[in-house]
């Protein structure tokens, strides 16, 4: 882990330029570049994606696919196939002779645009269908995921396409081991082709959806189960602002891939209120970009400080940024109580872990049903900012559930008290937060709050 976090900051400490771009050339056998400074010849570009044929015949295993599980970067997703192809209930597909940038825990640059362009194409095939490298279903490296070449129907084509030569031809792939595959005169040729037309990942632009700036570009995933590893470290991630508390905000995404909500907390400091910028950024239900120090604080766990933003220089990759105009609510999974209390198993690194589920879901969103309210206390202490917030103890299918609320208000500004809870059954949403080693569910608003 220390060794990938040393090549990141290497990776982050590239100089800032222009965007340019990458002119990811069209899939058309009459396309062609030319490079205005070399002054080089013409490169005719030659469709190879197109020129592969998918034949049911050869000695190479096939499955059609009837839906996808879910879509994990450039090369790798997860595939439900039919009984019997596999002992396991979906297929983790590693994609032959390709290798596709980061996307999910480390980010580097073209992985997003590697990863949206698999999304893409998949989303909109009409038939998938898998096919081995060998002559069997066999697993890589890892014991887990299963090398396979994966061919696609696009809308309006009676032709299946050979996605892991797509993203060679497109610059959105290095290889792998393209010269011991099943298609390895078209890969190698497609590899080639897009080196010698320098696009993307083998050109000198940089890619405009990655921030070149000084901080280690990850997910949040990859903040929450490696987090000890970050302590100290400045970071960027991108998520959606839930909740707001305290002078800062919880930051939260969802990962597809584990089907789990990943939350930190975001400590800004008086500039909250201070700096209208700032506040607009983070401001509940926006998609932002996060840059911060991960530091572990003895009061309130990790969280991530320091945050800035120069109005100066708005697009100073070091800035907190806002990505998109349109507002998300929190995801506030509804979550069975047992699962709560109990383990989740993240497969982190190409290894699978174990993880007590509530503190992989520290400061991430979450919502319970049917709790019926067994024990209720409230903080009574006068110079206590939280005089008037309620632990409530509730019960659930056999396992507890601890509730507590902000200092809350009803719609007429009455202090709420026990009285409205006692021996009810509510419904909740809220975060997950840690106080003197235990984990309990922190409410902001009474409207998240639904008393049966």
């Amino acid at each position: 882990m220390k060794k990938r976090i040393l090549s990141l900051l290497l990776l982050a400490s590239v100089a800032l330029g222009s965007f340019a771009g990458c002119n990811t050339p069209e899939s058309s056998s009459n396309d062609s570049v030319a490079s205005e400074s070399s002054g080089k010849v013409e490169i005719e570009k030659i469709d190879y994606a197109g020129q592969a044929v998918l034949d049911f015949s050869a000695d190479s295993q096939t499955t059609e696919i009837e839906r996808v599980k879910s879509y994990i970067d450039g090369d790798t997703t997860h595939f439900y196939v039919e009984d019997g192809i596999i002992k396991h209930e979906f297929l983790k597909a590693r994609y032959a002779a390709v290798n596709t940038p980061e996307s999910t825990g480390q980010i580097e640059p073209w992985g997003k645009k590697a990863s949206a362009y698999t999304k893409d194409k998949l989303k909109n095939a009409t038939s998938i269908v898998l096919e081995t490298d060998g002559s069997d279903w066999e697993v890589d490296s890892t014991g887990e995921r299963y090398l396979v070449w994966v061919w696609y129907k696009p809308q309006g084509s009676d032709v299946y396409r050979n996605l892991n030569l797509e993203l060679l031809q497109e610059g959105l792939a290095l290889g792998s081991s393209v010269s011991d595959c099943r298609y390895a005169e078209l890969a190698t040729n497609a590899l080639n082709q897009a080196s010698l037309m320098e696009v993307c990942v083998h050109s000198n632009e940089q890619d405009p959806d990655y921030f070149y700036g000084s901080a280690l570009e990850i997910d949040l995933k990859e903040l929450r189960t490696n987090i000890d590893e970050y302590n100290g470290a400045k970071v960027a991630f991108e998520g959606i602002v839930s909740y707001y508390s305290s002078n800062g905000v919880f930051v939260e995404s969802y990962d597809e891939a584990t089907d789990f909500v990943y939350g930190i907390y975001v400590y800004v400091g008086y500039n909250y209120t201070s700096d209208s910028n700032i506040q607009n950024i983070l401001s509940v239900g926006n998609h932002v970009r996060v840059v911060g120090q991960c530091s572990f604080h003895e009061d309130f766990g990790y969280q991530i400080s320091d945050i800035k933003y120069r109005a100066v220089k708005p697009k100073d990759p070091d800035n907190v940024q806002k990505l998109s105009d349109e507002k998300f609510p929190a995801y506030n999974p509804e979550t069975n109580a047992a699962d709560f209390n109990g383990t989740k198993i993240v497969e982190v690194n190409e290894e699978e872990k174990a993880f007590p589920y509530k503190k992989l879901a520290l400061d991430s969103s979450i919502s319970f049903k049917n709790l019926k309210v067994v024990d209720m206390y409230t903080t009574k202490k006068e110079d206590s900012a939280n005089k008037g917030a309620i632990t409530i103890t509730c019960q659930v299918d056999g396992q507890t559930i601890t509730v507590r609320t902000a200092v809350l208000h009803d719609e007429n500004k009455n202090l709420v008290t026990e009285a409205m809870f006692e021996g009810k059954t509510i419904d909740v949403k809220g975060v997950v937060e840690e106080y003197e080693g235990q984990y309990q569910i922190k409410v902001f608003s009474l409207k998240d709050i639904t008393i049966h």
